[in-house]
């Protein structure tokens, strides 16, 4: 049977420790788990069984394996520490007989996104971005038209478009909208991602590196590595929707609580065929995963075992290339979540009616 595996790391540190070691979580402090962090082993958290392809029947297996180091530590370690790490949850891959290794959350984003990875490992290696833009796209403009939001006659924005997922989905999405904002902090890249998007549409591109500058944005993808919330109720107008691709969160949690007249949706998740069984609660709800963990399913699934996305340029052929091979084999779209919790009709209608109320009377 043809494997994979696929490495993800703490994010929420208390929590995310927890999930595997739930006594020392409760009596180790924050800051004591960001400096253990450094010193801890690669970890198999699980066997994954019951993928099955909806268009041949092919079954795969994989493992869940951990790299350390929370967030946090990725951040503020030099590159070649982290890829030490990485490549050493690697080489546990190999020991298992994976036959390609995706790279979760922080460890895709470190350094040149999985290019010194794949070089010093066996196994092909792929980051999963690619179908993370597909789903995160195809989730906003889902969530735009529950909203009655014509993307035609809206604006669009993306708020990391200097990175590498945040790049690949204002050139998926800037041809879908009217006019399009970039938002980032490094200008030069940007001023190199507008040309880009530029080059696939006629209408209107701005940059800038202040992202309360999405205050007229319709549509907006957010995709940073910042680490923190970044955007603010203040930053958004009524009706706007927000799909939040980062982990951990851009989207600052007080947004659900403050701002009933917007629809924030969490990005890049997808089902998975088959009964599958994760054999290890990393926080989502049974069959559904992350897009990056989709695409190296499908890619087992395909039997296209080669370094698939790596680098810091996602290439749009290949995210629509692996969005097809995702359907094929019967990946979906998950159901529209918000901050974990599945979006409801009565909940949309409800954001829908506070946004006309809003928009006609102006704010409280």
């Amino acid at each position: 049977m043809d494997s994979f595996a696929f490495i993800i790391h703490p994010l929420d540190p208390k929590a995310d420790v927890a999930r595997k070691y739930p006594r020392l979580a409760r009596v180790l402090p924050v800051w004591a788990i960001h400096f253990l962090s450094r010193f801890w082993p690669p970890l198999l958290l699980s066997h994954v069984t019951g993928i099955r392809s909806a268009a041949t029947g092919r079954e795969v297996e994989g493992w869940l394996l951990a790299c350390p180091f929370t967030a946090r530590r990725m951040l503020q370690l030099p590159p070649r520490v982290v890829y030490r790490k990485i490549i050493q949850t690697g080489r546990l891959a190999e020991r298992l007989g994976a036959k390609i290794l995706g790279l979760g959350a922080y460890t895709s984003v470190v350094g040149d996104g999985g290019l010194t990875v794949a070089r010093a490992l066996d196994i092909p290696v792929t980051t999963g971005d690619s179908y993370t833009v597909a789903l995160a796209v195809r989730a906003l403009l889902e969530a735009g038209s529950r909203m009655s939001i014509a993307p035609s006659q809206a604006t669009g924005a993306v708020v990391g478009a200097s990175g590498a997922i945040g790049s690949a989905c204002a050139r998926l999405l800037a041809p879908q909208v009217r006019e399009m904002l970039l938002v980032g902090r490094r200008m030069e890249r940007l001023k190199k991602v507008r040309d880009e998007v530029m080059n696939l549409t006629d209408k209107p591109v701005e940059i800038t590196s202040d992202v309360a500058d999405i205050h007229r944005a319709d549509l907006i993808a957010s995709a940073t590595s910042a680490g923190k919330a970044i955007i603010r109720a203040s930053h958004l107008k009524p009706g706007a929707v927000v799909c939040d691709v980062a982990r951990p969160r851009d989207v600052a949690a007080q947004v659900a609580q403050e701002r009933g007249d917007v629809l924030v949706v969490d990005g890049g998740l997808a089902e998975v065929p088959g009964q599958v069984n994760f054999g290890f609660d990393y926080g989502l709800p049974p069959r559904l995963t992350f897009g990056c963990m989709a695409e190296t399913m499908a890619l087992a699934l395909e039997g296209r075992f080669e370094d698939y996305t790596v680098g810091k340029d996602i290439d749009i052929d290949r995210v629509k290339e692996i969005e097809r091979v995702a359907e094929r084999h019967g990946f979906r779209l998950a159901g529209l979540r918000s901050f974990e919790h599945l979006l409801t009709e009565e909940r949309i209608s409800s954001v829908r009616r506070k946004a006309a109320q809003v928009a006609k009377s102006g704010p409280a």
